[in-house]
């Protein structure tokens, strides 16, 4: 049966945001949730439907992936699907083609669940893989501990004080005021929760947003950042908004919350894992050099 590749309309993308909430389960590996498009949002509708891309068989989405960047792909597959050979292989053809038009020609990377035949397929056609990132697991089945500072909703009224934390956070001056706006405006802002930790000054010293996918499954920690004027003092803020966020997640119904960090980013391990967070065997993305 023919699998179709398709870039969604901006409507198109509630589809594919829907079948991945579809997909999120506590039992399955860490892979793309609709909260990596929630967050690409922030550059708004019309810059994150052409990133997307499905595939489909007889009118069913059976792999949903996001461009995060224009060499690196992010994607998952329908959960009956990880090991069906005829996907594995259109999916193979379809990253390496450029003329397909979902990489590019050059040193690309996918990212993919653990366990999908798709690996076994890009291992025989010679792609690599890359620097080890940790997974982090929370279970939310127990009340959330209280965090111990001053928490607050970030609104748009504070989008300037989250642009300049994720600036802070990430040394990086992308982060605008408009990325709150954005993200206000995008389809899947209802099930998330953006929340800053204050400190005695009434300063924003870290925020987090968490991204919901329903009642029984896995919420999602992205993203969480501290600023740097409030990193290394004793204070734990990257504990207490980590905090924090699960448990919005699970007055939002959440039975889980998920992350995964660069393993060399030992600092970003280590505050997960005071928050409550239990490390994964570590994942590696895909790459084929140019």
């Amino acid at each position: 049966m023919t699998i179709a590749l398709g870039t969604p309309t901006v409507d198109g993308v509630r589809e594919a945001m829907a079948v991945l909430r579809e997909w999120q389960d506590d039992e399955a590996p860490m892979q793309l949730h609709p909260g990596d498009i929630g967050w690409h949002y922030r550059f708004g509708p019309a810059e994150t439907a052409p990133v997307i891309r499905t595939w489909s068989r007889a009118g069913r989405i059976v792999a949903v992936g996001m461009l995060d960047s224009p060499t690196l792909f992010r994607m998952t597959v329908a959960p009956d699907a990880f090991q069906d050979e005829d996907l594995a292989r259109r999916l193979v053809e379809d990253l390496s083609l450029p003329e397909r038009g979902v990489l590019p020609a050059g040193a690309v990377s996918v990212e993919a669940p653990v366990g999908l035949l798709l690996h076994d397929l890009l291992s025989t056609e010679g792609w690599g893989v890359d620097e080890p990132w940790t997974p982090l697991f929370r279970d939310l089945t127990e009340p959330v501990a209280d965090p111990g500072v001053r928490i607050a909703p970030i609104g748009p009224d504070q989008a300037q004080d989250f642009a300049d934390v994720l600036r802070s956070a990430f040394h990086t001056s992308r982060p605008t005021s408009e990325y709150r706006h954005a993200m206000s405006a995008g389809p899947f802002h209802a099930d998330a929760r953006c929340l800053g930790a204050y400190d005695d000054q009434g300063e924003v010293a870290a925020v987090v947003t968490v991204w919901s996918a329903g009642p029984g499954r896995p919420g999602l920690v992205e993203p969480m950042g501290v600023h740097e004027d409030h990193r290394g003092r004793g204070y734990g803020y990257g504990r207490a908004i980590t905090v924090a966020g699960a448990s919005a997640l699970r007055k939002l119904g959440s039975s889980s919350a998920r992350v995964c960090t660069p393993s060399s980013s030992a600092g970003a391990v280590a505050t997960y894992r005071a928050a409550g967070f239990e490390v994964r065997p570590e994942v590696r993305d895909r790459i084929r050099l140019g």
